[in-house]
């Protein structure tokens, strides 16, 4: 697959960006090399490859899911934190409506 002049001319339409004569012939032969490797890695034998994330092999370092003894801290007070809400309703914060 290749591109021409035409095809860079609409690619930068779609991504908003205003290109003049000169800089779409520049963008032509690089978007060609693009594709061209592109196609490169498509030949190469993946065959007995398991797809991964990254390069190196990752764990999430997760902490224990406990509530917290301090009550301070432990939750269960909503009606604490909406006293100092400006407007509540029904148990939440009340918020000015933003979509007419």
């Amino acid at each position: 697959m290749s591109v021409d002049k035409q095809t860079v001319a609409k690619i930068a339409s779609l991504a908003r960006i205003k290109m003049g004569d000169d800089e779409l012939e520049k963008m032509v032969p690089e978007l060609n090399n693009i594709l061209q490797w592109v196609e490169q890695l498509g030949e190469v034998n993946v065959d007995g490859v398991e797809p991964m994330s990254a390069v190196i092999p990752n764990t999430l370092r997760l902490r224990e899911d406990v509530i917290d003894a301090d009550p301070k801290t432990a939750g269960g007070r909503r009606d604490d934190v909406l006293a100092n809400a400006p407007a509540a309703e029904h148990g939440f914060f009340g918020v000015p409506k933003v979509i007419e």
